[in-house]
């Protein structure tokens, strides 16, 4: 998908998320022109807004994570889930993961991805169309501010516990968003991340990483 790769390329910056220096990503500058161009070039209003062309604080956190805990992945079979530009996933790459993937239901996310993918020197393979429902074939999934809204929520949540029983360990990066589950939950790591008010209210945003299990798990 040329195109999309194009588009991408020509709406974005290359620049650096404050929390990981070490990855190189293709970033809108303000939130309202990807917008609009993204509607122009789809020919369509009231589209998702481009999540792909910014670093959220989950994603930074979980990016953060690996890259100071290669161990945690190194050698395994790693999923980006809901991975928007594909930092999460680029940081497991180059922390030495097996095999990693991103899942995304935007294709101009998966453009994203490959681009910085390829700007990055590592490999990425994309998880077309929504893996939720899919038999676990990974040892990590990272999940990165995926309980911003209750619909999203509730989609991916059981899915996601479903592989921790099933032999994944999961970890969701949340930065205090509404909808997070109250139970199940054992806590990793907690990074301190900067942000912008275009995306958010607040300067820095306290992002803490969990370990999904299963209510009845406890934690």
């Amino acid at each position: 998908m040329r195109d999309a790769e194009a588009f991408v390329a020509a709406n974005t910056v290359v620049a650096r998320p404050p929390l990981v220096p070490e990855v190189a990503l293709h970033l809108a500058t303000e939130i309202t022109p990807i917008w609009q161009a993204t509607e122009a070039w789809l020919g369509e209003e009231g589209i998702e807004p481009p999540f792909w062309a910014f670093a959220w604080p989950g994603s930074q956190a979980l990016a953060r994570y690996v890259l100071d805990e290669p161990s945690r992945v190194a050698g395994l079979r790693v999923l980006d889930f809901a991975a928007g530009g594909g930092l999460a996933a680029i940081a497991a790459a180059m922390a030495g993961a097996a095999a990693v993937e991103a899942a995304e239901l935007d294709p101009l996310a998966h453009a994203a991805t490959r681009l910085n993918a390829r700007l990055n020197g590592v490999v990425v393979t994309e998880a077309p169309g929504d893996v939720v429902g899919s038999p676990c074939r990974w040892d990590r999934i990272l999940a990165g501010d995926v309980c911003y809204e209750a619909p999203m929520t509730n989609h991916v949540l059981p899915w996601l516990r479903a592989m921790a029983t099933a032999g994944a360990e999961v970890w969701l990066a949340d930065p205090g968003r509404a909808y997070l589950p109250r139970h199940g939950l054992e806590p990793l790591s907690r990074h301190l991340v900067p942000t912008s008010r275009e995306l958010e209210d607040h300067d820095e945003r306290n992002v803490t990483i969990w370990r999904v299990s299963h209510p009845s798990q406890g934690a």
